[in-house]
């Protein structure tokens, strides 16, 4: 990733005010103890990885403090995989990643921070760890010592599964091949460790250690060469067959009693150190050893040479399994269906301990002011997590200030009894981008959508058929794992014990296939009106669906999740049926995530901006009333929750989200463009397995696509180049994610080529050739258009209630596909250039100032009408802070000719208060016409009510500096919107009482 030096005289300069402040400010942190949260004013996220360092991002704080952002955003840094570009298969919780850095690095980092009075939060994974591959510590513990492991208790393993040969066994579904055949042809090796004196299997990069107590089946297989070569009184001999006595006396690995747990896992080192010894000492031993190693590794092609490897094997705490047909029987709960990743007890103290030892210590030194907590959908008990979180905080002295990454439903909350902040932001996301969807344009998009592809899709029948399709396959290890928990429940009651497994197994999946929202929150505590509700109707509407004969199972169903099934009962009921309620709502979540947002937002195309994480496709836009009411429940109940635009996890960046809703204005110019463009490219398809590929379907998403990413300006051929590479990996993993033609446990490379051609022929199609021709400048109108939308969204972001967040390199135009396009390497240098230009300006008279504004809205396209945006917005929030994270949230009322076309607000407290306006619908108000949205010749009549205003007040436009007075009518006083809108895009005012 390109860094940002010290190049800019003027970025160090506004650098250099705020580190004499923040020096100041660390001075003050450090005599007393922060018992109060630090909110940040504004966050900067930034993906670290082997590319990206704490060294990079120390050597960018300057150009992020200039900028304005009081906090950078860190992505997990903690020990992960080796190689990982996401930092969420943390392997060591309570280790620095040593790819990004050394602690020292770290520091430093930290340091430079400081100086610049700026501080960080961090994304924190609760929810699980990265496994497999032999790299972590806890998990090897597991899969070596089974349920008597130190760590057995860290992750979420059923030991218990329906299927016999499993039962005290963990599932690896991690094999290339059926396991006979990996077997078969020797890819499974046998390895001593002569330094530990341990044996392990290995499987290219994976490993897995063998249960001490199943050595002897190694070091005494024929025993009878070993001692006719040393002698039958040989003392080395001896010790050697009294090791192997010591291994296989070793307490089994389903001990129960805690004492003689703690026995094996002493003894097993001793032995261990014993056997290293010995073959360290004795050349006879260590060849016989390796000897038997070359046997039990067999000789490909002769399948009987691998049967005592494969005895070894079946006797280990683990079934090394084919990952394309073990998912219906994997037995640990996973991040979704990663099979790289396990999900943690965070429930369990211990695990929490083991856990949170280095944040914790980051937190008392003040390294850290916040913590983003990754996925708390997936854990036991959420509540409970957030509540210990705070508290342990505190306990070393500092309350932090969290957010949670909570995906709302629609009018759906975030709970009250929460001890966070808020959430990470999609909900403001999706309600932030539904205000530039043109709401009454649903249903002829709906119809010019179903009239392309041929079909009507019912988006509410896909996403059940999507949730089934994910239940039957990529989380079938999950169900069978709870149809299991609650078959027990049932056998335990005379009037239940007729539900057949397979009759409890489909019942469930029918209730989470219409279960509306992620998950519900039941626990040990209560059971609330709204997670009863949900149940209830998730219920109903499940029965309504099945074609059961007897439908009272659903009844049963409803008792145990509601908790009333074990009302009166004693506590032997009553424990599964909680457990059971709390592991349902832990798998409700990754099921809606995986039918939702990775397979039913693949398949519905009909407006691809909705098509977003937290976002719901049926919901075609805000109307300005809905988005007012939101923001003022958000300024009363949660005014600290992230405003975020663009994030690591969305499927879009925001400004390609932009210029698509402007598809939402345009349904007519849009309806014809297809027709023109489908008639064109007809021959561009091929026949697929009896079809055209790509579908109409596909193609609509194609076209979508194409308008959303299109390179700005003149491209060049090497611009071009990249650009065409990047949409044919998207294509790839989009169509794949749908899961209809292809998927990624069944690539169909024929369609998949199929449609890559289409795209590539598209963009490499001559100048003059049809589709170009009509493409381009119907391109390049949606590109302008969406512009001013991004302008207009960029300044509620920074201005609406909550704390803005910017994504890596979002402070200038972004067109990002979905990961891992979207942690592409961001230009600072040139951002940090383009910053010192802003500042320049800003440092003009008033009159040059103007002007310069004016001017930059010429040049559009490189971005620097966005960063003005962004910049200024940042620079008062830093002066006004009171305003943005005290102040009321007041709509204001538009007036005139154009008033649909502009949401305008207020935020102010006490004597101060900043004015937004945000035009909208572009495409309509400048009609055709290739213009600006400025002045009395757009806005006409236009204004804007200002009811707090009194003799005394005094308003600026911040962007220009000009001072603006407001009007005053019969009805009031108000500003007229050609005035605040005469030099630039959106409005930005700040007014104040300059005097009583």
């Amino acid at each position: 990733m390109k860094s940002h030096g010290n190049e800019n005289p003027f970025v160090e300069k506004i650098a250099a005010k705020r580190t004499k402040a923040g020096q100041a400010a660390s001075r003050k942190t450090a005599k007393l103890q922060n018992t109060e949260p630090r909110i940040p004013l504004s966050t900067y996220r930034l993906q670290f990885n082997g590319d990206f360092t704490f060294n990079q991002a120390r050597e960018i704080v300057p150009y992020l403090s200039a900028l304005g952002v009081t906090h950078l955003y860190a992505s997990p840094y903690l020990k992960a995989r080796p190689g990982s570009r996401h930092g969420y298969d943390i392997i060591d919780h309570n280790t620095l990643n040593p790819e990004i850095g050394t602690y020292e690095e770290f520091e430093r980092l930290c340091t430079t921070l400081a100086e610049h009075g700026m501080g960080q939060v961090l994304d924190v994974v609760p929810n699980h760890m990265g496994v497999q591959g032999g790299d972590n510590a806890w998990w090897l513990d597991v899969l070596e010592n089974g349920q008597t492991a130190a760590h057995a208790g860290f992750f979420d393993i059923d030991w218990a599964p329906v299927k016999a040969k499993l039962r005290g066994k963990v599932l690896l579904p991690v094999l290339g091949n059926h396991y006979g055949a990996v077997l078969d042809n020797g890819e499974l090796q046998l390895r001593f460790d002569a330094e530990r004196g341990e044996f392990g299997i290995y499987y290219f990069e994976h490993h897995f250690p063998v249960d001490p107590s199943e050595y002897p089946q190694v070091l005494a297989y024929r025993m009878d060469v070993l001692s006719m070569r040393l002698g039958h009184d040989n003392p080395v001999l001896m010790e050697y067959q009294s090791l192997i006595t010591a291994f296989r006396n070793l307490p089994p690995r389903d001990e129960d009693i805690a004492e003689r747990q703690l026995e094996r896992r002493r003894d097993k080192e001793v032995h261990k150190r014993h056997l290293a010894g010995l073959v360290e000492q004795y050349a006879d031993i260590a060849g016989f050893v390796e000897q038997n190693l070359l046997i039990f590794n067999g000789t490909a092609g002769n399948s009987a040479s691998f049967d005592p490897l494969h005895l070894l094997i079946e006797a280990q705490a683990y079934r090394l399994a084919f990952w394309r047909v073990a998912s219906d029987e994997i037995n640990y709960r996973r991040f979704f269906d990663i099979n790289d990743l396990a999900g943690l007890r965070m429930e369990n103290d211990e695990v929490f301990d083991a856990t949170h030892q280095l944040l914790l210590r980051l937190v008392r030194e003040g390294k850290l002011d916040g913590l983003r907590l990754d996925h708390p959908d997936g854990l036991y008990d959420p509540e409970a997590y957030f509540c210990k979180l705070e508290a342990q905080c505190k306990g070393v002295g500092r309350a932090p200030y969290l957010v949670v990454e909570k995906i709302l439903a629609v009018n759906e909350a975030l709970r009250k009894s929460w001890p966070v902040h808020g959430t990470t932001g999609y909900e403001f996301t999706n309600l932030l981008n539904g205000l530039f969807v043109a709401t009454g344009a649903a249903k002829r998009m709906e119809r010019l959508y179903n009239n392309f592809i041929g079909a009507h899709v019912d988006f509410d029948d896909l996403l059940y058929r999507s949730k089934k399709l994910i239940m039957e396959t990529a989380l079938a290890g999950e169900l069978n794992v709870l149809a299991n928990l609650l078959s027990k429940i049932a056998e335990a009651d005379r009037r239940t014990c007729d539900y057949t497994l397979n009759g409890l197994r489909t019942a469930l999946a029918e209730i989470v296939a219409c279960f509306r929202v992620y998950r519900g929150y039941i626990s040990v505590r209560d059971v609330v009106a709204e997670d009863r509700h949900n149940i209830e109707q998730a219920v109903a509407m499940a029965k309504r669906r099945s074609t059961a004969a007897d439908t009272s199972i659903f009844d049963f169903l409803r008792g145990v999740l509601t908790l009333a099934a074990a009302k009166g009962k004693n506590p032997e009921y009553h424990r599964p049926v909680l457990v059971f309620a709390m592991k349902f709502q832990q798998f409700t979540s990754p099921v809606m995530a995986k039918g939702l947002e990775d397979t039913s937002a693949y398949i519905y195309h009909r407006l691809l901006s909705l098509n977003e994480v937290g976002g719901d496709p049926r919901r075609f836009g805000v109307t300005r009333s809905a988005f007012h009411r939101a923001n003022q429940a958000r300024a009363e109940h949660a005014p600290h929750s992230m405003s975020t635009t663009s994030t690591h996890d969305t499927k879009r960046s925001e400004d390609a989200r932009a210029r698509l809703n402007v598809l939402s204005e345009i349904p007519a110019a849009w309806r014809l463009a297809l027709k023109h463009w489908s008639r064109a490219n007809g021959n561009l398809k091929r026949v697929v397995d009896g079809m055209q590929a790509p579908t109409r379907n596909d193609e609509y998403f194609i076209y979508q696509t194409l308008l959303g990413f299109w390179p700005s300006g003149d491209a060049g051929s090497d611009e071009m180049a990249r650009f065409n590479s990047r949409i044919k990996e998207y294509l790839i993993k989009a169509l794949r994610e749908a899961k209809v033609y292809t998927s990624w446990i069944n690539p169909n490379a024929a369609y998949e080529d199929a449609v890559t051609a289409f795209a590539d022929a598209l963009i490499n199609a001559p100048a003059n050739g049809a589709f170009p021709t009509n493409f381009r400048p119907f391109q390049r109108r949606v590109a302008r258009l969406g512009m001013f939308n991004s302008l207009s969204q960029t300044l509620i972001k920074f201005t609406a209630p909550g704390v803005p967040d910017i994504y890596q390199g979002c402070e200038l135009w972004d067109f990002s596909l979905v990961d891992p396009d979207n942690r592409r390497p961001v230009d600072f240098v040139r951002r940090g250039t383009l910053l010192a230009a802003l500042q320049t300006l800003g440092a003009q008279p008033a009159q040059q100032r103007g002007a310069g504004v004016r001017e930059l809205c010429d040049t559009m396209e490189d971005g620097r009408v966005k960063l003005l945006v962004v910049r200024s917005a940042l620079a008062l929030r830093e002066r006004w802070p009171e305003v943005f994270q005290q102040g009321k949230y007041l709509p204001l009322a538009v007036k005139g000719e154009k008033a649909d076309h502009l949401c305008a607000y207020a935020r102010f407290t006490g004597g101060r208060a900043v004015i937004s306006l945000a035009p909208r619908f572009f495409a309509r108000l400048l009609g055709e016409v290739d213009s600006l949205p400025l002045g009395e010749a757009v806005w006409a009549n236009t204004t804007v009510e200002i009811p707090f205003h009194r003799l005394g007040w005094q308003y600026n436009c911040v962007f220009s500096g000009k001072e603006l007075g407001p009007c005053q009518q019969q009805s009031g006083w108000f500003l007229p919107v050609a005035r605040v809108l005469a030099a630039f895009p959106v409005g930005l005012i700040a007014g104040e009482r300059v005097q009583s």
